[in-house]
């Protein structure tokens, strides 16, 4: 094993949230490696949405104009209904007022992380390890000892904090034997890619639509290229089935009319999970992102939690790394993002996806008649754009002490 090395900060994963929580860092000053198993920054096809609040929270790290540059604009999302064809709209432009980014941008969250982890280059106090798994880590009253394995030597690196952006399968979340609480859905989601015009073939289509049916449910996404269309499984089916040109052209023909003759570039298959950890901070170790909670993509919450995970972490971390020991800053992190999780993105999630998933019958039937209430009392559609847009979780998390 090589000497040990020193730094402040070992930050586990380069996706956006671990590489935005990386800038916040070097751009303060502190010393900070990024550990990533992988030889880039992954290109998760899921996340592409980016709340307002969060584009502005971006701003500190200078990456939302390349957002906006590369993006799609979408202020209106859509809930629509698949066999009526009723369309249930919401404008973010109605929280001008509020926010200086009224609207979505849709652009895949890779573009983020690999920005951010390039631009970390500019610093001398930071660094982007490609191709550099964590092993292990073990922490005392002085800090944290992690083993790392490169693709020469195993390293070890003895940090202040160690931070979990390491995703859904957390190593540094099992290592700590942190309880991943929750249920996974029985169907698995598949998300197919194409460049086929949707708008020629569904009206007043906006860039996010949400579409409930009985039969097949599914999300219509706009990114700059591609439309991403989403649809649940069947649970028995092989991952060969599900993939197949007939699986395609059956999904595509009930959306256009000819399926066989849309091209897709992506089929993906996920399993889609709403788990949070039972703590986000155990001494000197954070778990933010999807090392600490998930949920499924109704919404576009998941990845924009964990970057406000990021940001909540780095006002409590920031504090503490002029002494290097923990403070009760850190303590209240794990309070307030967790707490926030909970209430907001887990309880918002798991109720987006009964809207959609119900598609007929009594209950789906009250739900729409709520939708269309919200949609018709200024006051009560204003406090759902701001509940939807995410800014209602953020003051709901600044007010827990």
């Amino acid at each position: 094993m090589s000497a040990t090395e020193r730094c402040q900060v070992v930050i586990v994963g380069a996706g956006p949230v671990g590489t935005t929580m990386a800038t916040l860092l070097a751009k303060q000053g502190a010393d900070v490696i990024v550990l990533e198993a992988n030889e880039d920054c992954a290109q998760d096809l899921r996340a592409s949405t980016f709340h307002p609040p969060t584009l502005e929270m971006l701003d500190e790290v200078d990456v939302t104009p390349m957002l906006l540059q590369r993006g799609l604009k979408a202020p209106v999302y859509h809930w629509r209904d698949r066999q009526s064809g009723e369309v249930i709209g919401f404008d973010l432009g109605e929280l001008a007022d509020v926010t200086r980014y009224p609207f979505r941008i849709q652009c895949e969250q890779y573009h983020l992380s690999r920005a951010l982890a390039e631009g970390l280059a500019r610093y001398s106090n930071a660094q982007v390890r490609f191709n550099h798994r964590l092993l292990a880590f073990d922490q005392d009253d002085k800090g944290v000892s992690v083993f790392v394995e490169s693709p020469t030597a195993i390293q070890q690196i003895r940090c202040d904090f160690l931070i979990a952006a390491d995703g859904a399968n957390s190593v540094v979340r099992k290592w700590l034997g942190i309880e991943f609480d929750g249920f996974t859905y029985p169907e698995r989601f598949l998300c197919l890619s194409t460049d086929e015009d949707l708008t020629a073939h569904l009206d007043n289509l906006a860039y996010v639509n949400y579409v409930s049916d009985p039969e097949e449910w599914l999300v219509l996404l706009k990114v700059p290229s591609l439309w991403r269309v989403l649809v649940p499984t069947d649970g028995d089916a092989t991952d060969d089935d599900l993939r197949s040109d007939a699986r395609k052209d059956a999904i595509f023909g009930r959306l256009v009319g000819d399926g066989a003759r849309v091209k897709t570039f992506h089929r993906t298959l996920y399993r889609v999970h709403q788990r949070v950890a039972k703590s986000f901070r155990e001494g000197r170790v954070m778990l933010i992102g999807d090392a600490a909670h998930l949920n499924n993509p109704l919404g576009g919450f998941g990845m924009n939690s964990g970057l406000h995970d990021a940001f909540n972490l780095f006002e409590k971390l920031a504090p503490a790394l002029k002494n290097g020991s923990p403070n009760g800053a850190l303590a209240l992190f794990d309070r307030q993002r967790r707490q926030v999780t909970h209430d907001f993105t887990q309880a918002q999630t798991i109720e987006n996806m009964a809207f959609i998933r119900g598609g007929a019958g009594e209950g789906h039937e009250l739900r729409r008649q709520a939708m269309l209430a919200i949609q018709g009392d200024d006051e009560r559609r204003r406090a759902y754009l701001l509940k939807q847009a995410m800014f209602d979780s953020l003051e709901k998390a600044r007010a827990i002490n």
